[in-house]
């Protein structure tokens, strides 16, 4: 007879998934130093020698639960960064981000709330940095086809990553407007910037996972109130000019999503005729080995005649 579940005695495994999962719960709301190593074993209902067992004290089950999150956000930001075009990039990431403090908000609250000397390099200065670091890539390339130095990329990585995190620093707490709309506005003032920001910015199909009615911010014919008629002039010019680059990017994102078709194609066409090779190279193989077979069995009817009409000569009747 099987023992009650809820009286079965856990694994090594699970015991320290349990603990991991509990002091996660207790480092998010009282931080590494509120938290007491008494607290989570009575939580887990254990003795501390069992917490000591597995990770040797409070700091080296801090140290796991850090560095986890720290792995899957950088997991999630480094996948959004993979995309083809740099507002893409920005708007994944931004993204990642918010998706990330929306699903794991526990973990946010550790990596932001505590930058403890058990954490290792596991603190969000760290973190933010390692991230601008990738971001440093991108920023240099959209730099060079722009005309910009390169060698301030990494300045603008820093300052980029920055506004993106403190913007998720407050959001985790108001959680007002939705992730999407965030997103929307903090690529607004990054991609845009001040003097270009659109007054209904939205991300693009791509980034929201499906291809919509794309719909414009309805052009403004008379007067901006409180501006005057050249800020009107400058900002006619300035949606103008967004307009145009949506355009080029849309028939860009065309021409690239067509040349992926065509690469995949002939792939696949270069798939089929590998596998007709290797069909034939098969079919030739056996052909070969069915003419060796029948060699033998020929080879071997002729040793058999030949032994039979030794037999009879050497035993006539």
């Amino acid at each position: 007879m099987t023992e009650p579940r809820s009286r079965r005695r856990m694994s090594g495994s699970e015991r320290r998934e349990q603990l991991i999962h509990i002091s996660r719960t207790l480092f998010a709301e009282k931080g590494f130093d509120g938290t007491s190593i008494e607290e989570i074993a009575a939580t887990a209902q254990v003795s501390k020698p069992v917490v000591y067992e597995h990770f040797g004290g409070k700091e080296g089950v801090y140290a796991v639960v850090v560095d986890r999150e720290m792995q899957k956000l950088l997991g999630m930001i480094t996948e959004a960064l993979a995309a083809s075009h740099s507002l893409i990039k920005l708007e994944r990431a931004a993204l990642a981000l918010l998706r990330y403090i929306e699903e794991s908000s526990e973990g946010f609250r550790i990596l932001v709330r505590d930058s403890h000397a058990a954490s290792g390099t596991g603190t969000f200065a760290s973190l933010i940095s390692e991230i601008a670091s990738q971001v440093e890539d991108v920023m240099a390339d959209e730099f060079v086809s722009r005309g910009y130095d390169p060698k301030l990329a990494p300045m603008y990585s820093q300052m980029l990553v920055g506004m993106v995190a403190l913007t998720g620093q407050w959001w985790l707490d108001v959680r007002k407007p939705g992730r999407e709309e965030v997103a929307s506005h903090l690529v607004n003032l990054a991609w845009n910037g001040l003097t270009g920001l659109n007054p209904n910015p939205a991300l693009t199909s791509t980034s929201r996972g499906h291809v919509p009615e794309v719909k414009q911010p309805p052009r403004v014919s008379g007067p901006v109130p409180n501006s005057s008629e050249k800020e009107q002039r400058e900002l006619d010019k300035a949606r103008e000019k967004e307009l145009k680059e949506a355009e080029k990017f849309r028939q860009r994102e065309l021409k690239e999503s067509e040349k992926a078709r065509v690469r995949e194609l002939k792939e696949r066409e270069r798939q089929l005729k590998e596998a007709e090779k290797e069909r034939e190279r098969l079919l030739k193989e056996a052909e070969k080995a069915r003419e060796r077979e029948e060699k033998l069995r020929q080879r071997e009817a002729r040793l058999a005649e030949r032994a039979a009409r030794l037999e009879q000569v050497d035993h006539p009747e």
